[in-house]
This record gives structure tokens, C-alpha cells and sequence, in this order.
């Protein structure tokens, strides 16, 4: 499959063997670094679409960011996607996304549907 694209933080064990199950199925996803290179609002809003998931479902907030924003699981929507754009740590990882479709690679496997 081609056009695959993995939100990837390669410092996360997680992200790291998604990647990996990924590329041992022979495909060579785009590797995207997002903490390096943030996604928009709108990318975000996208990715939240093909998740079929609202921001605090993909949200880091265990992360001392998250209540240092003043964020909780009462915020609203919009709050929480400002919040990820403007501090992507707070993006749950890995996500990958092939065909319309995207999975959060937690567990690495519930990937696989997608490819």
C-alpha cells in the first residue's frame, strides 16, 4: 500500500514499533516528525475525523503541558485542538493514516486494519 503517513516520535517505544510492523510489511511510510514539525489545527481536526475520536480521546493528559494549560476533560473541543497544535506533546502517538483512514498505534496491531 502506498501513501501511508505515521505521526511519529521516535523517543516513544510505541511509535518505534509501529514503524517498525509497518516496514516489516514492506511498506515505506512518510515519516512525519511531528513534534519537530507540528500539524495545523485543521490537519488535526482531519486526523480527528478519520479517527472517528474527539480531542481528549487523543490527547496526552498525564502530561504536566496538559494541566499547565489549564486544560481538563471538561474543555471544549476547540480549546483542546489549540492546545495540540500549539503544544504537540500532548497528541497521543503514534497515529497512521492510509486511505481515508487512521489508527492510533496503541496497540501497535490496531494498525494493521488500515494497511
Amino acid at each position: 500500500m502506498s501513501d501511508v503517513t505515521i505521526w511519529h516520535n521516535p523517543r516513544c517505544s510505541k511509535s518505534r514499533q509501529t514503524l517498525a510492523l509497518i516496514e516489516e510489511r514492506g511498506i515505506a511510510p512518510k515519516v512525519r516528525r511531528y513534534l519537530d514539525e507540528p500539524p495545523s489545527e485543521a490537519e488535526i481536526r482531519e486526523a480527528l475525523a478519520m479517527l472517528g475520536l474527539r480531542p481528549i480521546e487523543v490527547m496526552r493528559t498525564k502530561e504536566p503541558e496538559f494541566r499547565d494549560l489549564g486544560l481538563s476533560r471538561g474543555s471544549d473541543d476547540e480549546t483542546l485542538i489549540r492546545a495540540m497544535a500549539e503544544v504537540p506533546k500532548l497528541i497521543e502517538r503514534p497515529i497512521v493514516f492510509a486511505g481515508g483512514k487512521a489508527r492510533i498505534g496503541r496497540p501497535p496491531e490496531s494498525v494493521l486494519e488500515i494497511l
